[in-house]
């Protein structure tokens, strides 16, 4: 096997390539782009590490001397590798490694020897991707030595050429571009194997591959790849008549560019023979029969189930007319051949259908050779079968197919595949039907297949879709099943998450708007500046700087004279004329540089372009297209053609950037405040031919955003717009008037504008929003603040609103407007310290202080106004209801346009349903309606029709709601109002995090069901799961919570079976203080140094400080020994076996996590002393047996058992014991419980001793073990059985076994039938009570069916009994499983037995499931390369280990990584877990450690773990 090097184009390894470009001439190296960087030896051997792979190379190609000359040189290169992995990409380290570097170059060519070495190419390739570096390299401040052997190396063609091909991400677009990705479910695919898997990609070669098509290749790719298997690339050529041999060509390129690389290209041609045999099989067997019935009576008898009236031939006459189809006869040719499934079967599919037809026409590749063509149905699974392919993966349309292709394979007897199926891919505004896009083409109204407007594979890539932007999209819609129109902004938004960190800025200026500055300090001159200012390894371009630039008209018409302003890539400019022409026009700017002041934070930024002679301006064609379609879905019975967007094209001349001139097709860049393009044409100069120049044509790739860019003119725009920024619940706010009443109400209304903005912006900033975000918000906040200050004359300062000038109002209302305004803007500027004292940490008090005043301000707002304080929400729209005459007069002065009038009538509707909804005073919502009804009068006035709301959200989600609780109504009116209210109170309370968003139009949702993925982010799922679940409710001391009843329920059935237990050993229970002395913690040094960092101290007692300091319990061995000390005598006192259940404290300063790591947790700890140690030790060997029980028979979770290290084991003791649970939804391992051995150091401490009974007169210490298990059980239970519809509960520890449900209680159901519903689920309940099943009857009829199916399945309850009026006529129940979703109906008499019997098959299918999981991820690995990749993998690995500490700590460091394993967590390398009871194998004689360096001892559990 050749070498082969997987190269992951996001982060590729510089070093290894430029290896295998300098070893090129001696071994030969398949390079290929791939998901990871990985350097495959063999099929079982291959390297993830660079430097591993770089060694490597250099060892076998030794004719390259790159690995130096000899031992010495060997070991330089080593130390060199190490440094550019280590040193050279820690920040921390950099400074100081960069000069180290420096000092050993100062007399050198090369690192090592006088040649180059593998030395040079990773610590050159290392500085390559250093963003530190190449900073210092732009500021010229590398040091000298470093400098002139960077540039040497990176001026030799092998280096040029491989960054030439390899670009490098800087860890800041890194950054950017490894922001998380919306992953899409991918099912794993039923019986699917390692290495075995075979899908097929099957088109049909009758037209262009379009996005649907790229969907159903990307999704077999993706399954060929994550099961290391075989994709067939097949063309269906069943029907000669629309196979053409062009299109096969077009649909192999189109495969290509998408990067998708068959295993095999086969045709369903090539098996006609077999095919023909297999018909003939089936005419033989009497399953099909020749028939020659008119195509259309055979449709209707189809539809009518009516059979034909060869339905009954012989075999005989079927073979006759089956082989006059064969030879193509004019009867023949009338006949088709049918198979006989099921006439009268409510799937069409499988009435009859034909699988042979005849057709006199030449294949493409056949010819003549045959008359007769199968069916795609017929043919695919038997092509299928003969191929191998094990999963045929098929759209949810060919869903009534299904049992037709499984029936032809069983009646043919041959290999069946698995079917697997996903939701085709719906697009808006657009048509995928080849018939439909054909009709464009030849209508002319596009340009060909590869239209930019066109749907198709080459269509999306000429309009500047990547194919990884492609990938992402599809994968982020996984293998869902469910069919959804989808909108292509959404597509087009995965695209610019990766063309926007490498695209690369320029600037283009509409060509007939442009307006000369004439800037005469300024000297014609070129700079080198940044491409993309975020990511300089994009590279350079040349920008022009002289005393004549053009700028966009629209940008020069917002200046004014003395304003200072920044031209992009250049400075500070001061506009000192303005020129205009007759009519008034900007003609001219003259303007005077500023370069020396460097305050850009409050200017206008626009883009500019210098005119010179030496470098003309490129002209350039902007082409902007629409969509083909106006409608955005088509119904079935229109046609697509009356919805044909003729005018979807548009294009701009403009004046581009010199730069644009080496632009070649394919080339996507961004024009500043303009948007991405993609190059479709390039620039041609003059042609001799011609006499004319060929300009450069741009493509505008969409980016998914519907808003508007910021292009020229912003300024204004903002101006205008600023309303957009910010929303208000006003009606009034947007009002202009010329009279000095209404200036002041838009004044103050700009002023509230500029409060919210405020509030907006510190939200943001509080949530950790996004940069863009933030700096979006930011720029809309100083463009308010301009404009408050151009309309007022003084700047804005919180809290301090504008006077009001309005004489004819009576100022008692003003008075009081102002005060509320004023009040609420001192709320808010008392929740921005509030919040600033909690993001700075500081001290209780000052925090308590804080938030009292803040308090006081809000109870002091609400008794002024009436109202909460609500963030946001000024008491604008309040106020100006107060004072409606003063609205209407500005209204009626206004002249507002019908759209804008509609708009205010909507938005004042809005805020009488708010103050309805707050319940205000009767006089504030008289003057609210009194304000719509005028705005009414005045909307029909000025369109002389009424007013009239718009189909909205609003209503389609009430007529919804209506819909889905139309089943639950009562009959009486007075029952309907009540069950509205109640379901409104149910979707505002249905969790915690709150309800449904506000505004008109916005849809009231509950938020009940889990909004995290457990397969994407771990950490909120969990949370999430624990809250909704109602395992536990956070508290208001970190690290502590509260166990709700659904968990205490588990922890009560934990210690009630093994209380049970160890009382049969003779273990009793007992309770001693929580508290500890000083002197009696500190007793056992090596005891107390573990916990010392967590045990919490009790110090004052009221305001009187304590003599002396006591402890919480961190663990009770030192309050306990003493007592023993004094209890103990003789070997007639032993032994002494007690348990105590209680609570123990430990500080954590690490991640809080509910049950897995807390401050204060639940637990049992039991401590024995004995009088020799073969008892002690028996003990701790069957404590572990319990513990393992009480994972395995009632938390349904595997565990290994096994001793700890010697690092990990217990402090203070001689050996511990413990059981290991494993979370494979991250790959950690977390210790389940543990039985310790402490020998007879603590006896020795605490002075337990005995007079030997075998010498008498001389003292023997007592043996001691202790062993607990604690609430983490909990919360292992949750992460390893939760799925993404919330909790599972094993039947065992389940508080709730069965919950009943009555179902089908509608409108029509008798109060006499609902009577007997209930009564019946009562009947159930008693029952299942009394034969020992934990139930529950839901009766709650405030809630639908459906809502308690979800809530119950969060809880995770382990069946659900539903029953309803059908299934009392018939005396049976429906069971749901939890862990399965699967049903199941069962007769009532069964009830007690039947659901018995079901709950210990789920105990065993959890237990069963997570055991498979462990199996599966826990691993053999005897060399450091092949652990790291496992423990990488997610897995747990069992390694050879010598024991050493030394060792251990260097194991955990060495597979330490930089990035956190989930949200949250902190970063970790390996620790041992434990040396296992029964290994997966024995250790052979003679093996050594990993570390390479001491025997090893034993085979030990290594894991990440928490």
């Amino acid at each position: 096997m050749a070498l082969s090097l997987s190269v992951n184009v996001s982060s590729p390894p510089l070093g290894a390539l430029l290896t295998v470009e300098h070893i090129k001439d001696y071994v030969k190296v398949l390079v290929e782009k791939g998901k990871e960087n990985i350097l495959r030896i063999s099929e079982n051997v291959e390297f993830n590490d660079v430097n591993s792979i770089v060694r490597y190379l250099a060892r076998v190609a030794t004719e390259s001397k790159l690995y130096g000359l000899n031992l010495l040189e060997h070991s330089e290169v080593d130390h060199w590798l190490e440094f550019s992995s280590t040193r050279l990409v820690s920040s921390a380290l950099f400074p100081a490694a960069i000069q180290e570097l420096d000092c050993a170059l100062s007399l050198r060519t090369y690192l090592v020897g006088h040649e180059l070495t593998i030395a040079d190419l990773s610590v050159w390739a290392a500085l390559k991707g250093s963003k530190l570096c190449q900073k210092q390299l732009n500021q010229n401040k590398i040091p000298t030595h470093v400098k002139r052997w960077y540039n040497f190396l990176g001026s030799q063609d092998a280096f040029q050429s491989i960054d030439k091909k390899w670009t490098v991400l800087t860890p800041q677009s890194k950054t950017i571009m490894e922001k998380k990705e919306d992953q899409g479910k991918f099912a794993e695919l039923p019986g699917a194997e390692l290495g075995k898997v075979v899908v097929r990609f099957p088109p049909e070669a009758s037209g262009y591959l379009h996005i649907g098509h790229a969907k159903a290749a990307l999704l077999n790719q993706h399954y060929q790849v994550s099961f290391k298997g075989k994709l067939i690339m097949r063309f269906d050529d069943t029907n000669p008549e629309k196979e053409k041999e062009d299109f096969e060509k077009v649909i192999l390129e189109d495969v290509s560019m998408l990067q998708i690389k068959p295993d095999r290209f086969t045709y369903t041609s090539d098996h006609f023979d077999i095919i023909m045999q297999y018909a003939e099989k089936l005419i033989r067997d009497g399953k099909a029969y020749a028939d020659d019935t008119a195509g259309e009576q055979m449709k209707q008898e189809r539809e009518q189930r009516i059979e034909s009236k060869h339905r009954e031939n012989s075999v005989e006459q079927n073979i006759r007319m089956w082989e006059e189809m064969k030879n193509g006869s004019e009867f023949g040719q009338t006949c088709c051949l049918r198979v006989k499934i099921d006439m009268t079967s409510n799937n069409g599919c499988l009435r009859d259908p034909t699988i042979y037809r005849c057709k006199n026409t030449a294949h493409p590749r056949t010819g003549l050779k045959y008359r007769i063509y199968p069916t795609y149905d017929f043919a695919c699974p038997i092509v299928d079968s003969i191929e191998d392919v094990t999963h045929a993966l098929r759209t949810t349309e060919y869903h009534d197919r299904d049992e037709q292709y499984y029936w032809i394979i069983d009646a043919l007897e041959i290999r069946k595949p698995y079917i697997w199926e996903y939701s085709r891919l719906n697009l808006t505004n657009t048509v995928l039907s080849k018939r439909k896009l054909t009709w464009f083409v030849n209508e002319g109204l596009v340009d060909g297949w590869d239209d930019p407007r066109f749907p198709t594979v080459r269509g999306v890539l000429r309009r500047g879709m990547t194919v990884e932007g492609l990938k992402q999209f599809i994968a982020a819609q996984g293998g869902s099943r469910s069919v959804v129109n989808m909108e292509w902004d959404k597509i087009w938004a995965f695209n610019k998450k990766v063309i926007d960190p490498v695209a690369p800025r320029y600037t283009a200026l509409l060509q007939d708007e442009v307006v000369p500055v004439y800037v005469p300090g300024a000297k014609e001159e070129v700079k080198d500046v940044a491409k993309h200012p975020k990511n300089l390894d994009v590279g350079l371009k040349p920008v022009w700087y002289g005393t004549k630039v053009l700028i966009e008209g629209a940008d020069a018409e917002t200046f004014a004279e003395g304003e200072m302003v920044t031209f992009i890539n250049w400075g500070n400019i001061y506009i000192t004329k303005i020129n205009r022409d007759s009519r008034g026009n900007v003609a001219s700017l003259e303007a005077k540089l500023n370069l020396e002041n460097k305050d850009y934070k409050k200017t206008t930024k626009i883009t500019w372009l210098a005119e010179t002679a030496q470098a003309p301006l490129i002209p350039t064609v902007c082409v902007h297209y629409e969509h083909l379609i106006s409608k955005p879905v088509i119904g079935k019975d229109e046609d697509f053609k009356d919805y044909v967007n003729r005018n979807n094209k548009k294009e701009e001349l403009m004046l581009g950037d010199p730069c644009l001139r080496d632009l070649k097709k394919g080339d996507i860049i961004q024009l500043q405040r303009r948007g991405f393009f993609i190059c479709d044409q390039t620039y041609e100069p003059v042609s001799p031919y011609s006499c004319k120049e060929s300009p450069c044509v741009l493509i505008y790739i969409p980016d998914g955003h519907t808003k508007e860019m910021p292009t020229s003119g912003s300024k204004e725009k903002n101006k205008s717009d600023t309303v957009k920024v910010v929303k208000t619940d006003s009606a009034a706010t947007n009002v202009s008037s010329p009279a000095s009443t209404n200036d002041a109400i838009n004044l103050n209304a700009l002023y509230n504008k500029v409060a919210q903005q405020g509030e907006v912006v510190r939200e943001l900033k509080v949530k950790k929003a996004s940069k863009e975000e933030v700096d979006i918000a930011i720029k809309g906040l100083l463009t308010l603040k301009a404009e408050y200050k151009q309309k007022s004359g003084t700047e804005y300062k919180p809290g301090k609103p504008p006077a009001s000038n309005d004489s004819p109002l009576p100022a008692p209302k003003t008075t009081d407007t102002n005060i509320s305004k004023v009040l609420y803007d001192k709320v808010s500027q008392q929740g921005e310290v509030v919040r600033k004292l909690k993001a700075e940490k500081a001290a209780k008090v000052q925090v308590d202080e804080a938030v009292k005043i803040l308090k006081d301000l809000k109870t002091e707002f609400k008794q002024k106004t009436g109202e909460e304080y609500k963030p946001g929400k000024p008491p604008v729209a309040v106020a100006e209801a107060v004072t409606p005459a003063r609205l209407v007069c500005s209204t009626e002065a206004s002249g507002l346009e019908e759209k804008t009038l509609y708009g205010k009538v909507a938005e004042q509707g809005e805020v009488v349903r708010k103050l309805k909804a707050e319940k205000v005073s009767k006089a504030l919502m008289d003057a609210a309606i009194a304000l719509l009804l005028d705005l009414k009068s005045q909307y029909k006035a000025l369109t002389g029709s009424e007013y009239k709301p718009a189909a909205g959200g609003d209503d389609r989600s009430k007529n919804k709601k209506e819909k889905q609780n139309k089943s639950e109504k009562q009959n009486k009116s007075e029952k309907q109002e009540e069950h509205k209210k109640n379901t409104s109170k149910e979707q505002e309370q249905g969790s915690s995090s709150g309800g449904a968003g506000e505004g008109q139009g916005a849809k009231k949702q509950t938020r009940l069901g889990l909004e995290a993925k457990k397969e994407e982010n771990l950490a909120d799922w969990y949370s999430q799961v624990i809250t909704k679940s109602e395992l536990i409710e956070y508290y208001d001391v970190s690290g502590c919570y509260i166990l709700r009843p659904w968990s205490y329920a588990i922890w009560e059935a934990i210690k009630e079976f093994f209380d049970r237990e160890i009382k049969k050993m003779g273990v009793e229970n007992c309770y001693f203080p929580m508290f500890v002395s000083q002197a009696a913690l500190e007793k056992e040094k090596s005891h107390i140094a573990d916990f010392a960092p967590e045990v919490a101290w009790v110090t004052r007692s009221g305001k009187t400080e304590l003599a002396e300091p006591i402890a919480v319990r961190p663990t009770s061995e030192t309050v306990m020994y003493p007592a023993y000390a004094k209890w103990v005598q003789s070997h007639r006192d032993l032994p002494i076996k007690l348990n105590q259940w209680c609570n123990v404290v430990r500080w954590e300063f690490k991640h809080p996590q509910p049950f897995l790591r807390t401050r204060e947790f639940l637990w049992q700890e039991g401590h024995t002393a004995f009088a020799n140690r073969e008892e002690a030790t028996e003990e701790v060997l069957q404590i572990l047996d319990l513990y393992a029980r009480v994972y395995e028979e009632l938390l349904a979770i595997p565990v290994v058992k096994g001793r700890k290290t010697e690092k990990e084991k217990f402090a203070g003791g001689d050996y511990t014991t413990t059981v290991e649970a494993f979370v494979s939804a991250n790959g950690r391992a977390i210790q389940g419980a543990t039985s310790h051995h402490l020998g007879q150091n603590f006896s020795k401490m605490f002075e337990i001793v005995f007079e030997d009974p075998m010498k008498p007169g001389e003292k023997q210490f007592a043996y001691q073990n202790s062993w607990g298990i604690t609430t983490r059980t909990i919360g292992v239970m949750t992460m390893i059985h939760g799925d993404n519809q919330g909790l599972i509960l094993p039947p065992r520890v389940a508080c709730v076994q069965v919950i009943i449900i009555p179902c089908g209680i509608t409108n029509n159901l008798s109060e006499e039938d609902k009577e007997s519903l209930i009564k019946k689920c009562s009947q159930y309940l008693d029952r299942l009570t009394n034969a020992g099943v934990r139930a529950r009857a839901d009766l709650r009829d405030n809630y639908s069916p459906g809502w308690k199916f979800n809530h119950w399945e969060l809880k995770g309850v382990p069946i659900r009994l539903e029953v309803g009026p059908r299934d009392m006529k018939n005396q049976q129940f429906v069971a749901v499983r939890r862990d399965t979703s699967s049903k199941l109906t069962v007769p009532e008499g069964a009830a007690e037995t039947k659901l018995k019997i079901l709950l210990e098959e789920i105990q065993t299918n959890l237990y069963n499931r997570a055991a498979r999981d462990l199996k599966d991820h826990m691993v053999l690995a005897d060399t450091m390369e092949q652990f790291q990749q496992e423990l990488d993998s997610g897995k747990l690995v069992q390694i050879p280990f010598c024991g050493s500490i030394e060792c251990e700590d260097w194991i955990k460091k060495t597979t330490t990584r930089d990035q956190d394993i989930e949200p949250g967590a902190p970063s970790m390398g390996a620790k041992s877990l434990c040396v296992p009871f029964k290994p997966l194998r024995e250790l052979q004689h003679g093996a050594m450690c990993i570390s390479g360096k001491e025997p090893a001892q034993h085979y030990v559990l290594f894991g990440r773990s928490y």
